[in-house]
């Protein structure tokens, strides 16, 4: 892998992994974190902690620098609980790609761009060998809303966009303008469940409850629109979530 890509990668094995091996088929998906640790090597070291009952196949370092913790075919203990469309526990399902960052309840930042480059590299890698659709490239708050924020609003979504691997959309300036902060209806709001259901949001993760409602709505705006996140639907959210079905 590396020397077809041309990237710094280190072997670097955990041993929090099932056996026996998948067969290549079914991965599906990439699931990608944030570590939400003050230190990158406190961070590695407990992906490879037996006790920690956490993994990944990849850790993406502050300078690029790439870790190939478990083998693909293998299962990662990265996603927990965990559901998208009519699947749950995903790591059966899914390759794990974690990026050093503190994450929201310490110093949350800015991803470098040299992590950006390394994970772009990793992703087409992975969705040629496996043929995962960009669709099926996630983050880990789309699969768990109510546990997670990771990536979170500062991971830059649209730059793996540009490359095709995942779903993205365009607004306009005057668009965001006529529609953002604009109340919708109780048919609109119906709406813009059933997108996000089409997506592959949970709709166990739904309108059931006032709490999973909102972190399911900050879960979308977290990945699509990143410059408010207030756990409301506006016009633009419903804007956003057409555009993306029809992608």
């Amino acid at each position: 892998m590396s020397s077809k890509l041309g990237l710094n990668l280190t072997n670097y094995y955990s041993i929090n992994f099932d056996l026996p091996k998948r067969i290549k088929k079914k991965i599906v998906f990439v699931i990608i974190h944030y570590t939400g640790m003050k230190k990158e090597s406190k961070a590695i070291e407990k992906l490879c902690d037996i006790k920690s009952k956490v993994s990944s196949h990849y850790f993406i370092k502050n300078n690029g620098e790439v870790l190939n913790l478990v083998p693909d075919l293998f299962v990662a203990w990265h996603a927990g609980k965990s559901r998208w469309k009519k699947l749950k526990s995903l790591n059966q399902y899914s390759i794990g790609i974690e990026i050093s960052n503190p994450g929201h309840n310490n110093t949350y930042k800015k991803f470098s761009s040299k992590q950006i480059f390394s994970l772009i590299k990793v992703l087409k890698y992975l969705t040629k060998k496996y043929n995962i659709k960009k669709q099926n490239i996630l983050g880990h708050s789309d699969i768990a809303p109510n546990r997670k924020k990771d990536p979170g609003e500062k991971f830059p979504w649209h730059k793996l966009a540009d490359k095709g691997l995942c779903i993205w959309y365009s607004l306009s300036k005057k668009e965001i303008k006529i529609k953002r902060n604009y109340k919708i209806n109780s048919y609109e709001e119906k709406i813009f469940f059933n997108n996000l259901y089409s997506l592959g949001y949970s709709r166990i993760n739904g309108i059931r409850y006032k709490r999973n409602r909102i972190n399911l709505i900050k879960a979308f705006q977290r990945k699509f629109r990143q410059n408010l996140i207030n756990g409301k639907i506006d016009q633009e959210c419903l804007l956003i979530s057409k555009k993306l079905v029809k992608s």
